[in-house]
């Protein structure tokens, strides 16, 4: 397997509220008059992420405010957590930003309860479209609905610190690691003992059974579809208890990175702040990871090997755009949206910070320097096309609540407040009624 290295440069789950349905859609802001593409127009536009994303939304807000002057954007910003708080809360008021950076945890429930706006009528005309892929258009559309566009894919990495690894004397995984090669490695990088300069513990890693996505990633290996056409389960109370089982000796043993210095460190974690030596995340991640931890070297490699033998990943649609149904301005929601998709200057701002980008035209612009955060990224992805064998799972209607309900419980599971038995009741009980 080769190895891709960034040099010398620098998950969290959802949570929100189940949402109440709204009557109207996105017919209700149609006033009947002819859209003035020269009228003076202030858009809302609001996304999750840390302020190296921030930077590069601003840059490319700058630059559409330039070759449209008459529409002002005012972009707002949160970590991922209170984002869907604010979202939730914006619904249930029918009063969501214009635009917003959506994903597609969340697409199902929010269009079920028609808060998003139909982007049908401007696909062709505000919004070109001819430079996707057909898979991914039809990503973002529920039920015949298109409320939602990708601005690029990602997939799952391993992320690893090698300065890290090095100083607990742990070596790389193999390209055919497994899940419980992966747990050895969290083991032995902990059990050595050894400290970062700051004189805190270095761990291995940290409970990777704790992230609902990681879960879906282990039932597509072990040739398990997660959500059936109907909404239902393709999964048992079972194999939830053997996924949370796999880390649980590492759990008993506290090997894996403290959940309380982990909240601790929010909006940040212990990989990013260089006291856990690998990560399991999305590979667009990396930008974000270089950004906050300053690290000269971070390393990816695909994600452990089922017990198929096979890795079955798949490439989930990465930050869609959407836009409020109550927005009073589609058009022009319309043509911001078709900015931050096609433009080229946008996909050499933000690179792979997102991911990679959907549009041919932005994969261009970017700045491919070898080394650089954006070249490791689109290799790492041309290297795991191999292996990306399975379709992305598509979530049922409430998947946000339901994520956020195994985030949470996978808190008090790391607390020891519950058992694995408990955890797998809790949340099929709050399942049900979510997902109803």
């Amino acid at each position: 397997m080769k190895r891709f290295t960034l040099k010398s440069m620098g998950v969290a789950a959802a949570a929100a509220l189940v949402l109440t349905a709204c009557s109207g859609d996105a017919d209700d802001t149609d006033s009947g008059e002819a859209y003035d593409p020269e009228a003076p127009v202030t858009l809302t536009f609001t996304w999750w992420g840390n302020d190296d994303r921030a930077e590069r939304y601003n840059e490319a807000i700058a630059l559409f405010e330039e070759e449209h002057e008459n529409i002002t954007i005012q972009g707002t910003f949160v970590d991922w957590d209170g984002y869907w708080t604010g979202r939730s809360t914006e619904a249930a008021g029918r009063s969501l930003p214009d635009v917003m950076q959506f994903d597609l945890s969340y697409m199902r429930e929010y269009s079920e309860n028609q808060h998003l706006l139909d982007l049908s009528p401007y696909l062709g005309e505000q919004i070109d479209t001819s430079g996707f892929d057909d898979a991914l258009i039809e990503s973002g559309a529920i039920e015949g609905v298109q409320v939602g566009l990708p601005t690029s894919t990602n997939t799952l990495a391993l992320f690893y610190n090698p300065n890290l690894l090095e100083q607990t004397g742990v070596e790389p995984p193999s390209d055919d690691y497994t899940w419980e090669d992966f747990n050895d490695l969290i083991a032995e990088a902990t059990e050595a003992g050894e400290q970062t300069g700051d004189g805190e513990p270095i761990y291995g890693g940290g409970d990777y059974t704790g992230t609902f996505w990681f879960f879906l990633q282990w039932l597509v290996q072990e040739g398990k579809t997660p959500f059936n056409d109907d909404g239902s389960f393709g999964f048992t109370e079972e194999d939830m208890a053997a996924f949370l089982e796999l880390a649980a000796p590492l759990r008993d043993e506290d090997l894996v990175y403290p959940v309380d210095r982990g909240i601790q460190l929010l909006p940040l974690g212990g990989f990013t702040v260089n006291e856990s030596a690998t990560e399991i995340s999305w590979d667009n991640f990396l930008a974000g990871y270089v950004a906050d931890s300053g690290t000269e070297d971070i390393q990816m490699m695909p994600i452990p090997t089922g017990s198929s033998g096979e890795k079955a990943m798949f490439f989930k649609p990465s930050m869609l755009l959407a836009a409020g149904a109550n927005t009073e301005h589609p058009e022009a929601a319309a043509t911001f949206i078709d900015f931050l998709l096609n433009e080229p200057e946008v996909g050499r701002i933000f690179g792979t910070s997102k991911g990679v980008p959907a549009v041919q035209a932005q994969r261009d612009a970017m700045e491919l320097e070898e080394g650089s955060v954006d070249a490791t990224v689109v290799e790492y992805e041309e290297a795991v096309a191999e292996h990306v064998t399975e379709p992305v799972p598509v979530p049922v209607k409430g998947f946000g609540s339901i994520e956020a309900e195994y985030k949470r419980l996978a808190e008090e599971l790391a607390y020891e407040s519950i058992t694995v038995d408990e955890f797998v009741e809790l949340w099929f009980t709050e399942a049900e009624m979510a997902t109803q």
